[in-house]
C-alpha cells in the first residue's frame, strides 16, 4: 500500500510538472515550435506599435477620438463574434484608418484545439474583417498570448507571424486598475521597436483607456513615432 502511495504522489507531481511547464510554454515570448513569434523589433529607429485587444465594443468612439485628435495609428485585434456584434464600430475603426488584426472568432484559449476548429476561428474572423471594409494587411494575435503546436504550423502555413508584445501593463494587478501607473510603466519600459498591448473596449477597462492620451503624450515628448503594427515590421526587414 505505501508503494503504491508513494507511485501516485510521483505521478501526481509529473503531472503537475508537466501541466506547468506546458503552460509556460503556451505563452512564452522567446520560444514557438513553428513559424514567427514577433514580441518587438530590433530597430534603432524611434518607433513603437500601439496595440489593442478584443472589441469593438462600448469605448470605439472614445478612442478612435482620442488617437484621431493625436495623430495616432493604431492596431486593434478584433474578436469575429464581437465584430458581429458591433459591426458599426467596427466600420468607424477601419474608416478611421486604424490598422485591423485577428483575435480569433470565440476568443477561446488556442491549446489543446482541433486543426478545423483553428482554422475556422481565423479564417471566419478575417472574412469578417473584410466585410467591414478593411484591406490591408491583416496580422494575427491569439487570445491570452497562448499556442502551442497547432496554431503555429497553421500560420506557418499561412505565411503569418504571431503578434505578441513586449510592454503590457495591465498583466500586474497593481498597475492595472491606476492610469497614471499604467503610463509609468509604459514610459519605464519603453525602447525602439516596442509594441504595446492594452484592452480598451469594455467599462472595466476605463483606467487603460484613460491612459492612453498620456502614454502619447509621454513618447512623443522623447521623441518616438507610432506606426502600425505591419508598418513595424517592415523596420525590422530594412535594418
Amino acid at each position: 500500500m505505501k508503494k503504491v502511495i508513494i507511485n501516485c504522489v510521483i505521478g501526481l507531481m509529473i503531472i503537475l510538472t508537466a501541466g506547468y511547464f506546458v503552460n509556460e510554454l503556451s505563452k512564452s515570448r522567446t520560444f514557438q515550435f513553428f513559424g514567427g513569434l514577433v514580441t518587438n523589433v530590433e530597430t534603432n529607429e524611434k518607433v513603437v506599435a500601439l496595440t489593442f485587444d478584443d472589441g469593438p465594443g462600448v469605448h470605439t468612439d472614445e478612442i478612435i477620438e482620442i488617437l484621431g485628435g493625436n495623430n495616432v495609428p493604431g492596431t486593434f485585434y478584433l474578436i469575429g463574434s464581437d465584430i458581429e456584434k458591433n459591426k458599426r464600430d467596427a466600420e468607424k475603426l477601419v474608416q478611421a484608418g486604424h490598422e485591423i488584426g485577428n483575435h480569433t472568432y470565440a476568443h477561446k484559449r488556442m491549446v489543446f484545439k482541433s486543426p478545423s476548429f483553428i482554422k475556422n476561428e481565423i479564417e471566419q474572423t478575417d472574412a469578417l474583417i473584410r466585410e467591414i471594409g478593411y484591406e490591408g494587411e491583416i496580422t494575427f494575435r491569439p487570445p491570452f498570448g497562448k499556442r502551442l503546436m497547432l496554431l503555429p504550423y497553421y500560420l506557418s502555413k499561412q505565411n503569418r507571424q504571431t503578434i505578441y508584445m513586449n510592454i503590457e501593463p495591465e498583466s500586474y494587478a497593481e498597475i492595472a486598475t491606476d492610469s497614471t501607473k499604467i503610463v509609468d510603466h509604459v514610459v519605464e519600459n519603453i525602447e525602439p521597436g516596442s509594441i504595446i498591448l492594452l484592452h480598451v473596449m469594455y467599462e472595466s477597462r476605463k483606467e487603460s483607456l484613460e491612459s492612453v492620451e498620456g502614454i502619447i503624450t509621454s513618447l512623443k515628448d522623447q521623441g518616438y513615432t507610432f506606426v502600425t503594427v505591419s508598418e513595424l515590421l517592415k523596420y525590422e526587414k530594412e535594418k
